[in-house]
């Protein structure tokens, strides 16, 4: 049974850092793109930031220079480092799997891990 369990979310002050890391299981990591998500209470789900099989990222531009993410597939697991934390970070973030398109696409989220950027 596929399963992505995201762990690192908590409490941090402005400008401070937090690295999220997201444990796969269940499935072919190696054979997936992965992404980070986030979501605020009434707003859509937004992608964060995406990581290709071959290792290539893609940034939302609220992001871009702040954030950075890998991935270890020896070890089936992605990370988001965020760094200069500001308090619109603030947000549950979702770990987000995903292969091929249409008919022949699979994907799995994980459950969520809260971040929260205050004073």
């Amino acid at each position: 049974q596929a399963q992505l369990v995201e762990s690192g979310g908590g409490w941090v002050q402005p400008g401070g850092s937090l690295t999220l890391s997201c444990a796969a299981s269940g499935f072919t990591f190696s054979e997936y793109v992965m992404r980070w998500y986030r979501q605020t209470p009434g707003k859509e789900r937004e992608m964060v930031a995406q990581i290709g099989r071959s290792g290539a990222p893609n940034y939302a531009d609220s992001v871009k220079g702040r954030f950075t993410i890998s991935r270890l597939n020896t070890k089936n697991t992605v990370y988001l480092q965020m760094n200069s934390l500001k308090p619109e970070d603030t947000a549950v973030y979702y770990c987000y799997a995903l292969r091929g398109a249409g008919s022949n696409k699979y994907d799995y989220w994980g459950q969520g891990t809260q971040v929260t950027v205050s004073s």
